[in-house]
């Protein structure tokens, strides 16, 4: 698949953009005007520069209201388009987008404009110009993609095609089937762009939040599908207008594009292969492969559970103390580097104190179960992933590691059926003191996102590490709403819950709080434990309590014990939920749960409860 993207995806000038989608490994662009206008380049510059860096020049866009107006107008938009059409060729250009009317058009007569488009057609032709007549999702009086080709066909000019973009065709609903039924031949560029559903006018939602495929949730591995049966082999292009993107980092931004696209090529494999019976026999009969080859990346399933958990440290006191009021157990220090490891159960927490001078505690590292983590590596690294290393000595576990986009280290571990752990026979000298039966798992981490790289974490964790994003949910705070993420396994054994950090603290060293929350199966015998080993609870409002005993009329004694300990509680129709935190030490704090029957979230009524007497905590501090 021969993969694309709009420099209006990305920030910088035209220049710094060409620069970083060469570097992304984007085999072309599309030169949006306004960049070409602004940039101080000459076409000859940048036509140079394009052939320098490996990137084809696939498409100037757009041109806008040409359809559908008077004989006057026209003669004035013929002009115009042929002074684009001399300025493609100093570009060595051959393709431009044209837009259906949104501003200008006074007749609404397909018999109009078709013969005016048959002039546009004309002309380009003389140019050498094929021209791609779009659909947009606004337009005026032609808002529809089938609309679009019938125009095309009516026409019937070589120079004249059309062009698919998946926003305007999927922010309306319109069945996407009738693609196939398309000429290939006049298919003559297709975008992609991703997004979330929104209830709001179609353009402002399609000029402020699109995103890249994965990062929303329109079905475009359907769209692609049928996109390839048509017999489509031209360039696959993203058009993405994005306030964040526009802002952030044009060499990181442009990674996430084709990580978009990569993941969007195999996810259309799938999709093929799993709708092959859907496919018409003439078709299928004609041709047993598609034109258009698809690429697929290693296979990999979900991650069977958490292996470790990473606070990174200068100092660590604090940590220790708030681990072994917990009820973790020191198995000592690494037998070769300066880290702690401590365990409760199959619930293990590493503490770094390797080049940590002067870092509050934050988390630093996840490690994940996998079936096998060369393969898993070689997955992420394919889509664009960081590689992550650690010195480590000969018969020390290696562990293969990539870099999350908030920069957390990511580990693919090898799974163990018991859920044991090989590289914890690496540590020795722990404390000497009776083992209680216990047991635990990490439940879930809690990371905060940077606000420019939030959409970019979704799409990782969901193609690299095979998560699912889950329904987002905004929870309320002093600070503001907390936009919250949840990215799951199938059967819950790995939960991780992605929060939009505040903007003022979203870059630098971790601020924002986050945490690793644990599960017990006796999460009140855990808390009454906890508290004679003096740990300190959040402090959970009386009111809270009221509030809870409307709501859920619980027993007298159990309401007494929930509050004596200040823990929290929340229910649903398949089971109840306890659970209480820890005070916070630099960025991270703990939760101790309990999931009772079949309860699968998170106690969301409770969040509120939480950021507001840690906002109190903090300020008050």
């Amino acid at each position: 698949m021969r993969t694309g993207i709009a420099t209006v995806c990305l920030s910088g000038t035209l220049k710094e953009k060409m620069q970083a989608c060469a570097i992304a490994g984007f085999d072309g662009i599309e030169i949006f005007e306004q960049d070409l206008v602004t940039s101080s380049l000459s076409p000859e510059d940048i036509r140079k520069m394009a052939a320098d860096l490996g990137l084809g020049l696939d498409l100037y866009q757009p041109f806008r209201d040409f359809d559908g107006v008077t004989p006057e107008l026209l003669q004035a938009n013929l002009k115009r388009a042929e002074a684009k059409f001399k300025l493609m060729a100093r570009l060595g250009m051959d393709t431009i987008l044209v837009c259906s009317n949104v501003a200008t058009a006074t007749i609404d007569d397909d018999q109009l404009r078709a013969e005016q488009l048959t002039k546009l057609a004309e002309l380009a032709g003389d140019h050498g110009v094929k021209v791609a007549y779009e659909a947009l999702a606004w337009g005026k009086h032609v808002n529809d993609y089938e609309h679009a080709y019938r125009l095309v066909e009516a026409v019937d000019h070589p120079n004249l095609g059309t062009c698919l973009d998946s926003f305007h065709i999927l922010s309306r609903d319109w069945d996407t089937a009738p693609i196939e039924d398309i000429n290939a031949d006049k298919i003559f560029f297709v975008q992609v762009a991703d997004a979330p559903k929104l209830s709001m006018d179609v353009l402002s939602w399609s000029r402020h939040y699109r995103v890249f495929p994965g990062e929303g949730q329109f079905e475009l591995a359907k769209f692609m599908g049928h996109v390839v049966r048509a017999g489509y082999t031209g360039p696959v292009s993203l058009e993405v207008f994005n306030d964040v993107f526009r802002q952030s980092d044009v060499e990181r931004t442009a990674v996430d594009a084709m990580r978009s696209l990569i993941w969007l090529e195999e996810q259309s494999a799938k999709w093929l292969a799993s709708n092959a019976e859907a496919a018409s026999e003439q078709k299928a009969a004609s041709r047993r492969r598609y034109p258009m080859e698809l690429a697929t990346l290693p296979k990999v399933n979900e991650p069977a559970g958490f292996n470790f958990a990473e606070v990174k440290a200068d100092d660590t006191a604090q940590l220790e103390k708030l681990l072994g009021q917990l009820g973790f157990e020191f198995e000592g220090r690494h037998r070769t580097k300066d880290v702690q490891l401590w365990t409760m159960g199959q619930a293990r927490v590493i503490i770094n104190e390797q080049a940590a001078l002067h870092t509050e505690p934050a988390i630093a590292a996840l490690g994940f179960d996998v079936d096998s983590p060369v393969i898993a590596s070689a997955r992420a690294q394919q889509l664009k992933a960081p590689v992550v290393s650690r010195k480590v000595q000969a018969d020390e576990e290696v562990f293969q590691g990539i870099s999350a986009p908030d920069s957390t280290e990511i580990f693919l571990c090898q799974g163990s059926p018991d859920g044991t752990a090989a590289w914890t026979q690496e540590f020795g000298e722990g404390l000497e003191r009776p083992r209680a039966a216990r047991t635990a798992v990490i439940d879930h981490v809690n990371l905060a996102q940077p606000w420019q790289h939030f959409d970019e974490a979704v799409l990782f964790y969901t193609s690299a590490l095979a998560l699912e994003p889950q329904p987002f949910a905004e929870v309320p705070s002093p600070s503001g709403l907390v936009r919250s993420q949840v990215m799951q396994a199938s059967n819950g054994a790995v939960r991780l819950v992605l929060n939009l950090a505040p903007v003022q603290q979203a870059s630098g060293p971790k601020t924002y709080q986050e945490h690793i929350a644990f599960a017990v199966d006796d999460l009140v015998a855990t808390a009454r434990s906890a508290r004679e080993r003096g740990l300190e609870f959040l402090q959970i409002p009386a009111n809270y309590y009221e509030d809870l005993d409307a709501r859920f009329d619980l027993e007298p004694g159990f309401l007494a014990t929930l509050k004596e300990l200040n823990l929290l509680y929340d229910r649903d129709a398949n089971g109840e939920f306890l659970h209480f935190y820890t005070a916070t030490v630099g960025s991270v704090f703990f939760e101790m749960v309990e999931r009772r029957g079949d309860y699968d979230g998170y106690g969301a009524p409770n969040a509120p409860v939480r950021h507001a007497v840690q906002y109190d905590s903090l300020h008050r501090a």
